[in-house]
């Protein structure tokens, strides 16, 4: 997906980030829309982000700050009059929702499996046991303790 020139001229005033603003200046912001709606479109991961569009890492962290503060839902509430352009921001807001719910998700995992981890050892009960099923690096490990 890509921004036409109409849809970028309806956005450039909105944008964060341009000349007088306060704060850092962003280099080109309608690549970095374009830039998100390469990754939001096809649900690809963010580190294969071509290089066109800048380094992925700086994009993404951009994104999950935009994201936080709900510049998105703002931006899709600010161009309703454009369908299209309207759709591809509320697009990306509910991309950026899923991928916190995401994220979140996987924090509350981990902090889980510690809580639990720490508890079996406080009461010293059995450790979590790895699987040898399917890994062959533990193998190998199996192989050299016989």
């Amino acid at each position: 997906m890509k921004l036409r020139n109409a849809q970028w001229e309806k956005l450039e005033p909105l944008m964060t980030g341009k000349v007088g603003d306060s704060g850092a200046r962003a280099r080109n912001n309608r690549l970095f829309i374009e830039a998100v709606l390469w990754v939001s479109a096809g649900h690809r991961l963010w580190h294969d982000l071509p290089t066109r569009f800048g380094r992925w890492n700086t994009t993404y962290m951009r994104f999950v700050r935009w994201n936080k503060n709900a510049v998105w839902r703002r931006l899709a509430a600010q161009t309703r009059d454009d369908r299209e352009l309207c759709a591809m921001l509320e697009h990306i807001a509910a991309y950026g929702d899923a991928w916190s719910m995401r994220i979140a998700h996987r924090s509350q995992r981990a902090d889980s499996r510690d809580s639990f981890a720490a508890a079996m050892q406080h009461v010293g009960g059995p450790k979590p046991v790895l699987s040898t099923e399917d890994d062959s690096t533990l193998h190998w490990l199996r192989l050299v303790n016989e």
